[in-house]
């Protein structure tokens, strides 16, 4: 209240603009807490967008770091989103939707066109995920209720307050990988081990237990505590999703930050950000030229830095160019995409 109400020129006037900028701090700092964080290897330069499907979390990280963890909603186990790698796309404001003719014929209602606005299921921003052919992005919502959720016709939605924030910070191509991750094993700052499972909304069944178990042992023996198997198999079991501490007492709290184990393949070890590619300027080496032979004048070539992706993919659909990463476009965008 303080923060939407400035008590304005008063004495008091500092003291207020310091306790505004602490608490945004201390939000920004506990975004995800109490949210396991997935075994994957983000790289070490750049943003890189991770989508766990069973988990509903989007998972953003900057230069190898976790800097933000968002709720989502994700495809149904009929309109599964499509896992695997992705690059971000093309960004709109204020879309209008196109609605795809598989998804008309479902609505039965006659409606092709959703104008922008409070009623438009994309919300008031798209950011394309992938090759443009899958009609796949990263989206608001009219109906926020349904992030989190297992309930898209195979498009991302947040919640669109997060939608915005999200699509001014992220880069368009940066890597975005859509994983199916059902357990999440993490250390915390006070070094203990903290598990959660996750249920399996497309029947993958792909939760490597003994791997898992694998790492968990190998963990404790590397700290010297013993951890019962029973607790193991009880938070398997229930697959509810939330954090149970391994190591704790009744009263255990998670203290963050966290660390993930490199469980999947059965390690005690952290996952690690992928070591960025060095690039090595190799001069030529002078090497003796025979008297008698002529030879042609030597060109001195250098490797040529690869140059960063641009800000704007090119869009080859239905879709007028996306405006670059400021907010000054507000025209609308037609999209024929799923949400």
């Amino acid at each position: 209240m303080i923060c939407r109400k400035p008590i304005g020129h008063t004495p008091y006037f500092d003291m207020n603009k310091t306790i505004c900028r602490t608490a945004a701090l201390l939000i920004s700092g506990f975004s995800y807490a109490n949210t396991v964080i997935p075994d994957v290897s983000p790289v070490a330069q750049g943003q890189h967008v991770f989508i766990n499907i069973p988990q509903q979390r989007l998972f953003l990280y900057t230069d190898g770091k976790l800097t933000k963890v968002y709720p989502v909603a994700v495809g149904r186990a009929m309109t599964q989103t499509n896992l695997g790698e992705h690059k971000i796309g093309a960004k709109a404001y204020n879309p209008v939707w196109h609605i795809p003719k598989s998804i008309q014929k479902e609505r039965g209602d006659g409606v092709k066109t959703i104008a922008a606005g409070p009623d438009n299921p994309l919300g008031p921003v798209f950011v394309r995920l992938g090759d443009p052919k899958l009609g796949l992005g990263i989206h608001g919502t009219n109906a926020p209720a349904s992030v989190p959720g297992v309930r898209s016709h195979g498009c991302v939605r947040m919640k669109s307050p997060d939608a915005l924030e999200f699509a001014k910070t992220i880069a368009t191509g940066s890597p975005a990988s859509v994983i199916y991750q059902m357990a999440g094993l993490n250390e915390d700052a006070d070094r203990n081990l903290w598990l959660a499972a996750f249920r399996d909304p497309y029947d993958k069944n792909n939760l490597d237990i003994a791997s898992l178990k694998k790492s968990i042992v190998q963990w404790a023996k590397t700290q010297g505590k013993t951890i019962a198997s029973g607790k193991i198999d009880a938070v398997l079991k229930a697959r509810t999703g939330a954090p149970v501490c391994l190591t704790c007492g009744k009263n255990g709290k998670m203290k963050m930050p966290l660390k993930s184990l490199a469980w999947i393949q059965g390690s005690s070890s952290y996952s690690q950000a992928e070591a960025p590619v060095q690039t090595t300027r190799v001069d030529p080496v002078e090497r003796p030229v025979a008297q008698a032979a002529e030879q042609p004048p030597v060109q001195i070539v250098h490797p040529i830095p690869a140059l960063p992706p641009a800000d704007v993919e090119p869009v080859t659909e239905s879709v007028p160019q996306a405006e670059t990463e400021t907010f000054k476009n507000t025209a609308s965008e037609p999209f024929d995409s799923l949400f």
